[in-house]
């Protein structure tokens, strides 16, 4: 199951992500693809203020994961960017992260391949002249029924 949509600018981004907030649940895991300035930050900031976080949030492009801990649930943001070798992932304890009671955000996951879970959804971002193109696809169930609700939001 796909959604795609057109993101005209940032505040488009930031709203299709404050709908995806809706909708995640704890336990879940979300890849975001896209090259160099595509708004894989902008659409995670935008979920993590849907879901509470009132502060800012910076790409952990040298840290490799930020925690957020909104209310009972913890939000890991990783940004995978300079893993040169997937196994890294492994010495870090990266599947420690993988929790019933965390959402898991990951920028550049393509580099941490072998080591990650199966996501509930990808998310692509690509450049298309005067706009970027959003597809978001669904590889799990729970993927699938946050699909259906953005789908059913639009009806």
């Amino acid at each position: 199951m796909q959604y795609q949509a057109e993101l005209t600018d940032e505040a488009a981004t930031l709203l299709l992500a404050q709908k995806v907030a809706k909708y995640v649940m704890p336990g879940q895991t979300v890849f975001l693809h896209g090259g160099l300035g595509a708004g894989k930050t902008t659409f995670s900031r935008g979920l993590l203020n849907a879901l509470g976080h009132t502060g800012t949030v910076k790409s952990p492009t040298y840290t490799l994961v930020e925690p957020y801990q909104l209310g009972a649930l913890t939000v890991f943001h990783f940004d995978l960017y300079r893993v040169r070798d997937a196994e890294e992932l492994e010495f870090m304890g990266i599947r420690d992260y993988f929790r019933h009671d965390t959402l898991c955000l990951i920028e550049w996951p393509e580099q941490g391949m072998g080591y990650l879970p199966v996501p509930d959804l990808d998310i692509h971002l690509v450049f298309e002249s005067e706009h970027r193109r959003v597809t978001l696809s669904a590889n799990t169930l729970a993927g699938s029924n946050i699909i259906k609700a953005l789908l059913d939001d639009e009806k």
